[in-house]
């Protein structure tokens, strides 16, 4: 039967993702548009974000936090370029954007001593293997394949090097270790649904020792430098960016922050994330065609919730027509207005991806679910 009640957000895009809840144009009516980011409010503006942000995520007091350019790619890459070669680095990749940080530090940087941990879409590399004396680059959560580390565990207290996490899709969803992380990166669009093309950067003390005692041997540009004068610039995290920020993309950062910090700060962020998750969950358990590409329990992403397709009719089918079938999946429920952007990312194996997290309402997941066994009954009926 075709169902008759819609979510009333459809927007379960993986990135950009949904707003808050409640959210319009009028929530950043006070954007200080037309005025200069290095002006008193300006730099007001910008130093509240880095504000809030330790204040909700529970960032230590000693730890810096910087905005930087270009989303979660350039603070990963401002981080990579700026830190790696000092000591030798594993780096880890398990979905698209982990394996995109291993060409750059293999490709690009050319490091000399690098060691690669790899696994398919769906597991994660044994961390186990990853060394204490070396620097660790990996992602908290594959957004792309819905797996993500359990936790810190893995990570040594008395570790050598430095840890570099990109976080973006785990951060404001997921509890994070700060005392293991030496970097930590995300985007405004992810977890927070916020606007795009700026990134966030956290730094722990250690970090700042590398930037300050180490030099690397190629040539840096303007948006990766960090440092003057061989001391950390301390100005660049209290918001004066190194480019220039959209003042609306700051005013929508400010107002999401604001709307976390009044619902019950990261406790209820991480509560509503789990819900949804639990709530798909439920639903896989008893769906005779969908199954969740992270194989394991304990790995499955609360944010970025990924599925496969497991029919035998849709098994039987050449690589082709499979994901043609679930292009087709995902444009009757586009049509249909009930679910936008949920294909699975173009590297991953065909299937769905829904953004379950914390700005994603859990009744618009449960609505959402009776669409997908229609969507996928009128495909195949389709043939």
């Amino acid at each position: 039967m075709r169902p008759t009640h819609r979510p009333l957000n459809p927007c379960f895009s993986s990135g950009p993702c949904a707003k808050r809840p409640g959210w319009n144009l009028e929530a950043l009516g006070a954007a200080p548009l037309g005025r200069s980011h290095r002006g008193t409010l300006g730099k007001a503006r910008l130093a509240e974000v880095i504000e809030r942000t330790r204040d909700i995520l529970q960032i230590p007091a000693d730890y810096r936090i910087g905005i930087v350019p270009a989303s979660d790619t350039g603070a990963v890459e401002m981080c990579m370029w700026s830190m790696l070669g000092a000591r030798g680095v594993d780096i880890t990749g398990w979905e698209s954007f982990g394996k995109g940080w291993i060409t750059d530090a293999v490709n690009q940087l050319k490091l000399e001593d690098v060691r690669v941990f790899t696994a398919e879409y769906g597991q994660l590399p044994d961390l186990a293997q990853l060394a204490a004396d070396r620097d660790i680059v990996f992602t908290w959560n594959g957004t792309t394949s819905g797996v993500r580390v359990p936790d810190g565990g893995w990570i040594a207290d008395d570790r050598q090097g430095l840890t570099i996490c990109d976080a973006t899709s785990g951060v404001f969803a997921m509890e994070l270790p700060w005392e293991k992380l030496d970097v930590v990166t995300y985007s405004w669009q992810k977890a927070m649904g916020g606007e795009g093309a700026h990134g966030m950067l956290v730094l722990s003390p250690r970090a700042v020792q590398r930037l300050e005692s180490y030099t690397p041997p190629w040539p840096l540009p303007k948006l990766f430098r960090m440092t003057k004068g061989g001391q950390i610039d301390e100005a660049l995290f209290r918001g004066s960016t190194i480019n220039t920020p959209s003042m609306l993309c700051v005013e929508d950062a400010i107002d999401g922050l604001r709307w976390a910090e009044s619902i019950g700060g990261l406790a209820e962020l991480v509560r509503r994330s789990q819900v949804n998750l639990e709530c798909l969950s439920a639903w896989v358990e008893s769906s005779t065609w969908a199954s969740f590409l992270a194989e394991d329990e304990a790995t499955r992403s609360s944010t970025s919730m990924c599925l496969k397709f497991v029919d035998s009719w849709y098994e039987s089918l050449p690589a082709d027509a499979q994901r043609a079938k679930e292009n087709a999946l995902v444009g009757l429920l586009e049509e249909e207005g009930v679910a936008y952007d949920i294909g699975s990312y173009r590297d991953a194996p065909p299937g769905l991806r829904i953004w379950g997290g914390s700005t994603v309402e859990r009744s618009d997941i449960e609505a959402l679910l009776p669409w997908l066994d229609w969507a996928w009954s009128e495909i195949q009926r389709a043939g």
